[in-house]
């Protein structure tokens, strides 16, 4: 059985509590029985060790040893935030190298706690553009660039925060946790608590692929460390350690973590709630617009850079919402370790039908979905999953009077909003832009249209979303040099933009310099 201790200034510290992980194929099984095997074993009550639903256990840290964690970032921060800049960037260079070469293992991991094989696997394609490097070569020109004026040496450089402490989510912990990781870069020390619910795959990633590229480079003890542990924010927000907290979570409770952060002298850097919007024009490739709107059932829809709302031109409404219903009929439940499965458990149930009779209610109409299922597809009233589900809206003028348009939707469903008819196409566009710059969530939004001047006043025009996508085949897919993560709004909060880890967990800082002779 995999266990990890928790990682403190390079070293190992155990507990006498530990957390156990239950693979996700034997709660779907038998959740009772599960639970039961958890409970027993957390509890010291006894339990087969090789027991093969079991997936790892990881320590349960302590006070004390949550402490000892921040005060050895602290520690290690100065050093590492000394270490020339070719050198940090080689850390970079050897977490990808890490991270191909344990591939294999670590989505392995994630499918164990419940991330379907592709997602898993397409976590990992981003973290090596997030790491590549075409992205690394640009993060050190942002990190520091020199400059001769007037027999002056000028250098516009950003340092380190100092201390960051990470918070991954639950929805999506593993690749997070690595990308808050990126930290590491600019010269910051990091701290990142490994969720109860989902800790094995978290510390996987800090111990098995950022530890030791950090030894490889020869960074101090401390300069990452990792613990399993309740919620830690008010300790952090105490903490006179610490600088920075990566927050990732839900926009209400983000914004008030936020002004709480500020209050405790801490930057807050939040990656909050995404209501993406993509918008179909009437000229668009249908065949790769479907591709990548499917993507909103990725996980059930619950990550949140997938698309959440869609606008489309009267023109082509029917026909697009044709094919999103047969394309919707082909994704199925199933156990995360079988090929081809998309959907995950869905906790939020209730919410789901309750956003689903809202738009009902309010002269939306049923596409296709709307029900719960079993893992092996058959509808029934109590399965864990949902079924994909789309719902056609008829006019942008009322359309977030409902809530499945106007709020994030963390599960299966999608709104598709068909523009108003009776007006020209440039008028149309006009009210297409407005609403796409009217969404309060600012994280990303896709344009299909083969037209040149149409795809030029988009660009033109949208100001909102940290990244745009324009006639690709995937909303969700990263690039390298293009920042993954960030942006406005209820996704980013006042502070918030498309950014880099790199970046966002530094200040600038300018010198002007006459050369010695």
């Amino acid at each position: 059985m995999r266990s990890y201790p928790s990682y403190v200034a390079g070293k190992d510290v155990d507990s006498d509590r530990y957390v156990y992980g239950i693979t996700a194929r034997a709660v779907l099984e038998d959740t009772f029985d599960s639970l039961r095997l958890k409970r027993s074993l957390e509890s010291g009550q006894g339990g087969a060790q090789d027991d093969p639903r079991i997936a790892g256990r990881c320590a349960l840290a302590d006070e004390q040893t949550m402490q000892q964690a921040l005060a050895a970032a602290a520690g290690a921060a100065a050093e590492w935030g000394r270490t020339p800049l070719h050198t940090r960037l080689r850390l970079g260079e050897a977490i990808r190298r890490r991270l191909i070469e344990t591939r294999e293992e670590f989505v392995s991991i994630m499918v164990a706690e419940g991330r379907p094989r592709s997602p898993a696997s397409g976590e990992v394609d981003g973290l090596l553009d997030i790491f590549s490097e075409q992205t690394l070569s640009w993060c050190g020109e942002l990190l520091h660039r020199e400059f001769e004026h007037g027999g002056k040496r000028l250098i516009l450089r950003r340092r380190p925060d100092g201390v960051v402490c990470v918070a991954p989510p639950q929805n999506a912990p593993h690749s997070n946790a690595i990308y808050g990781a990126a930290s590491l870069l600019s010269g910051n020390a990091v701290v990142v608590r490994a969720p109860r619910s989902l800790p094995l795959g978290v510390m996987y990633a800090i111990r098995e692929i950022v530890a030791p590229a950090l030894d490889e480079i020869g960074a101090p003890p401390g300069t990452v460390n990792v613990v399993c542990g309740p919620p830690m924010l008010s300790d952090w927000l105490d903490s006179p350690h610490v600088n920075d907290v990566i927050y990732f979570g839900g926009s209400a409770k983000g914004l008030a973590f936020q002004n709480e952060c500020v209050a405790a002298g801490k930057k807050p850097i939040l990656e909050l709630a995404g209501n993406d919007c993509a918008v179909v024009w009437r000229d668009a490739d249908l065949d790769v617009v479907v591709a990548a709107l499917t993507e909103a059932f990725n996980a059930s829809g619950q990550i949140c850079n997938v698309p959440n709302q869609v606008v489309v031109h009267p023109a082509i409404a029917d026909e697009l919402l044709d094919r999103l219903r047969a394309a919707a009929a082909l994704i199925r439940p199933g156990f995360p370790d079988s090929d081809g499965v998309e959907l995950t458990p869905v906790l939020a149930a209730e919410a789901f039908f309750a956003t689903l009779d809202d738009a009902l209610g309010k002269g939306a109409r049923l596409v296709c979905g709307g029900r719960r299922l079993e893992v092996d597809g058959s509808p029934s009233d109590s399965g864990y999953f949902l079924e994909p589900t789309v719902v056609r809206v008829d006019g942008l003028a009322r359309s977030r009077e409902l809530a499945a348009v106007r709020e994030e939707t963390f599960f299966p469903l999608l709104p598709v909003v068909v523009a108003e008819s009776g007006r020209s196409d440039s008028a149309l566009l006009e009210q297409v832009i407005d609403f796409v710059n009217s969404n309060p969530y600012g994280l990303r939004n896709s344009f299909w249209s083969a037209d040149t001047a149409v795809v030029d006043r988009f660009l033109n025009g949208v100001t909102n979303g940290g990244v745009i996508k324009i006639n690709d085949e995937s909303h969700c897919g990263f690039f390298p040099y293009l920042p993954s993560h960030g942006g406005t709004g209820l996704t980013g909060g006042v502070f918030g933009e498309a950014s880099y880890m790199a970046v966002r967990t530094t200040h600038l800082q300018a010198v002007a310099m006459k050369e010695l002779r």
